[in-house]
């Protein structure tokens, strides 16, 4: 199988970095949750979208230091890897942040995925062609199907809903909060899956 794979909120695990980078700046209080909804939502309550906006270029920029793998990702692609399934990372990810500085976001995320063994080095599971960071939506959703992706699995069930979306991808739903019970969003239901190990579970009996 072809697998493709998103990479923000997918791959890269933000728990701890908004709240790290908004402490510093004095935007939130200490003890509030440390993943980015309660981040968000907490500025957004106080009419403070825009310093949200400037605080997301951070971290998906030189903040991605603070960001780390889901727990169990490695591990997951590295045996899907080995039973002979094709990876490939498709992204929407703008070149720079919308405001603040003019951080270059690919290559922050070429970085990041290199920095944790998952691109490049002799026992990585993805090599440079395997990784493509489209500037829109509606780009992703081509490159997925230009691809030729027999699983694509994301974090956005707004993505995965698309009309364009090929209708011969698998959809595979992350939801490591457990936003979207059994996998339902509006009226669209998807295989959700709350772990990488879950994922990488099913993926390798589906296929044997």
């Amino acid at each position: 199988m072809r697998i493709g794979i998103d990479f923000d909120n997918t791959i890269a695990c933000y728990d701890g970095a908004f709240h790290a980078a908004a402490l510093v700046r004095g935007l939130i209080p200490p003890e509030l949750a440390r993943d980015k909804t309660s981040v968000r939502e907490h500025l957004r309550a106080r009419g403070q979208d825009s310093d949200f906006t400037l605080l997301q270029g951070y971290v998906y920029g030189p903040g991605m230091a603070h960001a780390a793998p889901f727990p169990g990702l490695v591990e997951c692609l590295l045996a899907l890897r080995a039973a002979g399934h094709s990876l490939v990372m498709v992204s929407h990810r703008t070149r720079e942040p919308f405001a603040g500085p003019a951080y270059d976001l690919h290559e922050a995320a070429r970085s990041f995925l290199a920095r944790h063994g998952l691109l490049n080095g002799e026992a990585s599971p993805l090599r440079e062609a395997d990784v493509w960071l489209e500037l829109t939506k509606q780009a992703k959703i081509a490159r997925i199907a230009a691809l030729e992706c027999d699983v694509f699995i994301d974090d956005l069930p707004e993505i995965l809903a698309m009309p364009d979306f090929p209708p011969v991808t698998q959809r595979i739903l992350f939801d490591p909060e457990g936003h979207y019970p059994d996998g339902v969003w509006k009226d669209h239901r998807f295989a959700s899956y709350a772990s990488w190990s879950a994922i990488g579970a099913a993926l390798l009996d589906s296929a044997a």
